[in-house]
């Protein structure tokens, strides 16, 4: 239990994304990464499954990365601009650190798959706290590459799908805050 309940509140409301593209060094040390792992791995998880894994992605892979999925781009795109093949190439080289989050549900269990695909979702935003607690910003993507089968099977098979490509480092600017809903909107009480 967190014995200042209105630090760590605070530090919930401030979490904010980063722009993968406007993170630069430092990430996180080898230490704080693996930190930030286990917080995320502390997340709600019907049945005690474990429906997630980290793939951390060094610096030194993001050349293959970029290649690989240019290479499944292309194959489904053949007629891709230079402009399409550029921003693919920028994706996989955006930030100093990189973890991929694989939704890799167990089928086999009788905990239907939604539970197990929310709690992939979960640890990703738990990883995104514990990026904020540690200092960094971080950055959930997902686009092109985490629908394309070939990108995926880099990484495992189905039924696994990539949930996030999740960008960390320390923001390059202040991050900006964006409109957040109309509460007013969203909360509501029951009456039967």
């Amino acid at each position: 239990m967190l014995n200042d309940t209105s630090s760590a509140l605070a530090l919930l409301a401030t979490r904010r994304s980063g722009k993968p593209r406007d993170l630069v060094a430092p990430g996180p040390d080898a230490d704080q990464l693996a930190r930030i792992l286990l917080i995320a791995a502390r997340t709600p998880d019907h049945g005690k499954l474990a429906p997630w894994r980290f793939v951390v992605v060094g610096t030194d892979q993001r050349a293959a990365l970029a290649a690989l999925i240019i290479d499944a781009y292309r194959s489904e795109r053949p007629q891709a601009s230079r402009t399409e093949i550029e921003a693919l190439d920028q994706f996989a080289h955006q930030a100093p650190t990189l973890v991929v989050v694989i939704a890799a549900p167990k089928v086999e269990s009788h905990i239907p798959l939604w539970e197990q695909e929310l709690s992939a979702g979960a640890a990703c935003m738990n990883l995104l706290h514990a990026v904020h607690a540690q200092g960094f910003a971080g950055g959930w993507l997902t686009g092109w590459p985490s629908y394309s089968d070939k990108v995926r099977d880099a990484f495992g098979t189905a039924p696994e799908r990539i949930a996030g490509f999740m960008f960390i480092g320390t923001p390059s600017r202040p991050l900006d805050e964006r409109p957040r809903p109309d509460m007013a909107r969203l909360v509501s009480t029951w009456h039967p």
